[in-house]
């Protein structure tokens, strides 16, 4: 390992600390940060790309984000369906960041990922029932390919699933348990782990539930979306307390896709499906009375609606996983929801009187 400075940067990025010295200063040649372990995170821009790119960047991994529509500027832009666009960015991975001239023979020269996490997807069950087509192209074939590309050079791939390729019947759910998903979107996340794991045997498969965090605009999490009803309490709304769902903080899932790679590069027997989930079981009815609670702002005016939803994709009425695989591995860490979802929901809070009340 290459004696270290704390500071990092963006992908293909030079600090401006650095620019002005580094020529010039060989002090400063010595204390430059070089990690010697390379992940690339797919999906980047997205609620839980995000936190698994900060997560290994934090923990001193060399981290390069790539996205599509929304790259540019802090990350790669890469069309996942496009498999030469893949290749480049796997094969030339050392091009999209910056390592000082002065570096000579070290392992990030002429060197590829150790790690994939691959985040992107299409993860709103709705769109999927829409755009069967383009979901199955990006959920299945873009991650068969990405996995046969990580196989290629010896990069340990987690592939991002969920808990919707299970039934809902019979919970809770371990890795062994047979799926059957029961809408096309459980379907599609489903043939994509088969996808990796036919072109990848030393690959990982990580079933995650629904997420919430620090999302950058309440509609990226179906749990956050649900603040505006909440903080409107003027109307009366109406909220599904059929189906029981398990948030899932996105830094958690981004700490257990560390974790996890960090004891791949251990011990080459990590490999297979893993499950993670908070262990809150909570409606939709019951996540927006403990955002009003959290709050501390009027709930009476949210309806319990106890019947199966009948518009929209269908739903597993409880998928909840059964997590004591990683547990027993030492992986794993959850943030209780009230405190995440506090985190995570300020920022748009309303009434500013409220805010004054809850945090100061």
């Amino acid at each position: 390992m290459i004696k270290t400075h704390t500071r990092t940067c963006a992908p293909g990025t030079i600090p401006t600390f650095y620019l002005a010295n580094m020529k010039t200063d060989p002090q400063m040649q010595e204390e430059v940060n070089i990690p010697n372990r390379r992940v690339l995170i797919t999906g980047a821009t997205g609620l839980l790309g995000r936190a698994v790119y900060k997560e290994f960047q934090q923990n001193n991994w060399h981290a390069v984000g790539c996205g599509f529509r929304r790259a540019r500027p802090k990350f790669e832009q890469v069309n996942l369906l496009d498999s030469s666009a893949v290749h480049h960015i796997i094969y030339d991975f050392q091009f999209f960041c910056f390592i000082p001239f002065w570096v000579k023979n070290t392992s990030m020269l002429n060197s590829q990922p150790h790690v994939i996490v691959h985040c992107a997807a299409e993860r709103r069950p709705d769109v999927v029932e829409n755009q069967p087509d383009a979901a199955s192209q990006l959920n299945v074939a873009a991650s068969g390919n990405l996995a046969k590309e990580a196989a290629a050079v010896g990069a340990f791939l987690i592939y991002i699933s969920s808990d919707y390729v299970f039934d809902g019947i019979n919970p809770p759910y371990r890795e062994e348990d047979i799926p059957s998903p029961l809408n096309l979107y459980g379907k599609t996340k489903l043939e994509g782990e088969r996808a990796v794991l036919e072109n990848n045997l030393g690959a990982a498969v990580l079933r995650i539930p629904v997420l919430y965090g620090e999302v950058e605009k309440l509609e990226e999490s179906a749990v956050t979306v649900m603040f505006d009803k909440v903080q409107f309490s003027n109307k009366s709304a109406n909220m599904d307390h059929w189906q029981q769902r398990f948030p899932t903080h996105v830094k958690d899932v981004a700490t257990v896709c560390r974790q996890l790679a960090e004891k791949r590069m251990l011990d080459p027997s990590i490999k297979g499906t893993f499950h993670w989930s908070g262990n809150e079981q909570m409606t939709k009815y019951e996540m927006a009375c403990a955002i009003a609670d959290t709050f501390n702002l009027p709930s009476s005016h949210l309806r319990p609606i106890t019947d199966s939803p009948v518009l929209g994709a269908q739903r597993p009425r409880n998928a909840q996983l059964d997590c004591s695989k990683l547990e027993t591995l030492g992986i794993g860490q959850r943030t209780p929801f009230r405190i995440g979802i506090r985190e995570s929901l300020w920022p748009f809070l309303i009434d500013k009187r409220w805010r004054q009340t809850v945090f100061h």
